[in-house]
């Protein structure tokens, strides 16, 4: 039946088909005819004709003749027309024969190509081939899934493929269909999940990969096996409640390996191993007392699952040695187990003061630098509980790089004037320069000259001056401006201090002199060199947040040499210093500085009171003015790279 319903669609959407084509066609012929009849008047001309057995070539060519046209036909149609036309248009006509005996028309200007019309092949679109939704996340080792439906051979190759786990399947279970939805638990979890999910169960062996096998089978073999081993029945469908010894009651139903429900108060955990693993098959062994007791209540859950929340807060653990679960303390050998964890992204030699002393208790933890490695000896449970830790915090480590742009910028002006006359111990010389600045010293003959010149007008008689009298003239002015930019690049790691310094060293001599009495009065002489530092430092601290942003704690420090107070003395210091903690986006640049220093200095002498007259004041004394402006600036950019 339902073949014959398929075969009907296909033959209804094919019939379908050729319908909307062949309308197409017509509607595409008569628009075409439509519009050439401005330029082929005769397609509007009426057609008197009737014909019996006539060729569609014959017809065809004398309605060309009869009314003006261009109208070709294809030879291989072998086609009769048995047909009356009385006044019907050309057009018309045209347009019956192309639907009557399935024709076309293509035209090539006023040119008519008629030809057999062939129905267009419909188009197969394939069904896009459905992308599986598995999401791997290496650092944090969980996955994601998003099945339904879907293969379960296609399902474990993708899941191998992108965690570079073996995952494989057991004979049996390759063409099953599997359905679940998981998101972002660590991949063992996932996996369990999974097979809860489409009852199956999945194993992790010892060479670390994954067996997926049918858990209705791995039942009935080792129902079977407790069959043999203990002629109890084994009521699975129905709950069973047996007293615990020393404890409460307990009640369970244990449907299969991965469907058992536990519940009791203060039961005696040996007790429910024993009453669940001979009610569902499983071999088991006690390598030591075991005396806990625990108050459990879980439903649908697979029987490693009821292992471990029993063991939780007790010193007991297991472990799977072909299909036999051995049972005991975890300091039990047998139970102990050595496992090396290999740190992707951070050093070895810090991760270990970092886990918690709680976990690390019975764990003895050494690190192995050679491979950037801990070796971890002790239970299992505690060395995966340190394992799910490291792969927390086992995080790729932004490095910071930072652009750091330093512009120092000076500018000075000094300006010097005045006049300065006396007497020398002999005769000076004239000399001096008049351009670009004027620095004169004129001896008595130059001075004398000069008086000479102005001699004689009216009373006026200056005299002369004594031979060793000089006369020095200045009047001059300096500018300087000093731009000093460097453009150094620091990189480090999240968390850490990045230091860049600059410095000057400057050296002065201190002269020790000692003295030594005894017979005789000795004095000896030592010179030493010492040195003395300026420098622009600075320190950045880079913090990295979730969201890229940049947390930096910058500590910047200048200092200058100033002048020496004295000939041999130690050079004077000036100091700028500034602590900042800003918060910046990626890649952004900041300024911070500004530090600036105005400094002004005016000195003068001359002679008292002519000194301070105005204009006459320069011809009685000696004036010099400085001054400076220093700006510091500092710009930085980090940029957070992997």
């Amino acid at each position: 039946m339902k073949k014959i319903i398929k075969i009907t669609g296909v033959i209804l959407c094919l019939f379908l088909t050729v319908n909307i084509a062949a309308q197409d066609r017509i509607k595409q012929i008569e628009t075409q005819l439509k519009s050439m009849t401005t330029d082929v008047p005769g397609l509007e001309e009426n057609v008197q004709m009737s014909v019996s057995g006539v060729s569609i070539q014959e017809f065809m060519r004398g309605i060309a003749d009869a009314h003006k046209l261009n109208i070709s036909v294809d030879p291989t149609i072998q086609q009769s027309i048995v047909n009356n036309f009385a006044n019907a248009t050309v057009s018309d006509v045209l347009l019956f024969v192309c639907k009557e005996y399935n024709l076309k028309i293509n035209f090539i200007g006023t040119i008519m190509s008629i030809v057999k019309f062939e129905v267009p092949k419909p188009i197969v679109v394939k069904a896009p081939k459905k992308e599986l939704i598995i999401k791997y996340n290496k650092a944090k080792d969980e996955l994601t899934l998003d099945l339904k439906n879907d293969s379960l051979d296609a399902v474990v190759k993708a899941i191998t493929q992108k965690s570079k786990k073996n995952v494989v399947l057991a004979s049996g279970v390759t063409t099953k269909k599997v359905s679940v939805y998981i998101e972002s638990m660590p991949f063992d979890n996932a996996l369990e999940k999974l097979g809860i999910a489409n009852n199956l169960i999945i194993t992790k062996t010892e060479d670390d990969s994954y067996l997926v096998e049918n858990s209705e089978t791995i039942v009935n073999i080792k129902s079977s096996k407790g069959g043999r081993n203990n002629p109890r029945k084994n009521n699975r469908n129905s709950n069973n409640k047996n007293n615990n010894a020393d404890g409460g009651d307990l009640i369970y139903e244990a449907k299969s390996f991965s469907d058992i429900s536990v519940s009791g108060t203060d039961l005696a955990i040996d007790e429910v191993i024993k009453t669940i693993a001979e009610e569902i098959g499983v071999d088991y062994y006690f390598v030591s007392e075991v005396k806990d007791k625990a108050t459990v209540n879980v439903k649908s859950t697979t029987f490693k699952n009821l292992l471990s929340n029993m063991f939780q807060g007790t010193d007991l653990t297991y472990d799977v040695d072909n299909g036999i679960y051995i049972i005991g303390e975890r300091k039990t050998e047998g139970l102990r187990m050595t496992k090396v964890i290999q740190l992707q992204y951070r050093s070895v030699e810090t991760v270990n003061e970092y886990i918690p002393s709680d976990i690390k208790q019975d764990v003895d933890v050494k690190e192995f630098l050679d491979l950037n490695s801990l070796i971890l000896s002790g239970s299992e449970p505690r060395i995966q509980e340190i394992e799910h830790f490291i792969k927390t915090i086992d995080k790729v480590v932004p490095v910071v790089l930072i652009e750091v742009m330093i512009v120092d910028y000076s500018n000075s002006r000094a300006n010097s004037l005045g006049i300065e006359a006396g007497l020398g111990t002999e005769p000076a010389v004239t000399s001096g320069t008049v351009y670009p600045e004027a620095n004169l010293s004129l001896n008595s003959n130059s001075i004398n000259n000069l008086i000479e010149s102005f001699n004689g007008y009216g009373i006026l008689n200056l005299g002369k001056v004594t031979p060793n009298f000089y006369l020095n003239i200045s009047a001059m002015e300096t500018q300087g401006i000093l731009r000093v930019k460097s453009t150094p690049k620091l990189a480090t790691l999240n968390g850490h201090e990045a230091t860049m310094t600059i410095g000057n060293t400057e050296y002065y001599v201190e002269e020790k002199n000692t003295v030594t009495s005894n017979t005789s009065t000795t004095s000896q002489s030592s010179r030493t060199y010492k040195s003395v530092t300026a420098d622009l430092s600075v320190t950045i601290k880079p913090i990295v947040s979730g969201d890229n942003q940049i947390t930096m704690e910058i500590s910047v420090s200048q200092s200058d040499f100033t002048a020496k107070i004295e000939p041999g003395a130690p050079p004077g210091q000036v100091s700028r210093d500034f602590t900042s903690v800003i918060r910046v986006k990626d890649q952004e640049m900041i300024l911070l500085g500004g530090l600036e220093e105005k400094s002004i200095r005016e000195s003068g002498r001359g002679v008292p009171f002519l000194s301070r007259i105005p204009i006459i004041k320069w011809f009685f004394s000696s004036r010099s003015r400085e001054k400076s402006k220093t700006k510091l600036n500092i710009f930085i950019k980090p940029t957070v790279i992997y």
